[in-house]
């Protein structure tokens, strides 16, 4: 059996609402290891059609403090998986019986948290670009069906134009 096909659906309000659910269980876990927690990805912007998965970054001061992050959140079924690929993020697979979502933690010199906050920013900031990019996901969830890597690819020069636009977050 293969990869389920990518699927972009219109946005729904209620994103805001299950991120902020995930957001109150996440701190209640991580405490003050966390200095806080952000709601990232397309689920992140008003009116952005995405993928039904919401997306979190949950900061730390610095790498040191991955190990307690680790420990705390395995402690409530989240399963440490490593950086996968992209330095200072690292991805966690969920416990059962939540909201579908893609927790990272990353330090808050990580170069790829500033990118996905000023991705993010850019687009709620721009709401014509926001439409853009939702019809070129749109179109190319169609063509590549359930090649994730493809597909990623394909938003990779729409992407590389938005933070050329607008530079990292600090």
């Amino acid at each position: 059996m293969g990869k389920p096909a990518i699927v972009i659906v219109p946005y729904d309000p209620a994103w805001p609402g299950i991120f902020a659910r995930l957001r109150d269980e996440i701190v209640a876990v991580l405490g003050t290891t966390a200095l806080r927690v952000e709601h990232v990805g397309s689920t992140s912007v008003l009116g952005l059609a995405a993928k039904p998965v919401i997306d979190i970054d949950a900061v730390i001061a610095a790498e040191a403090d991955l190990p307690e992050a680790i420990r705390k959140l395995a402690a409530v079924g989240y399963a440490y998986e490593g950086e996968r690929g992209i330095a200072r993020r690292h991805a966690f697979a969920q416990p059962d019986g939540l909201p579908v979502h893609h927790l990272y933690v990353c330090d808050e010199r990580s170069p790829e948290l500033r990118r996905h906050l000023a991705f993010r920013d850019y687009l709620r900031a721009n709401p014509t670009e926001a439409a853009t990019y939702g019809a070129l996901k749109k179109r190319l969830a169609a063509q590549f069906g359930s090649d994730r890597d493809g597909y990623t690819d394909a938003k990779s020069d729409f992407i590389a134009g938005v933070l050329a636009k607008s530079p990292p977050t600090s």
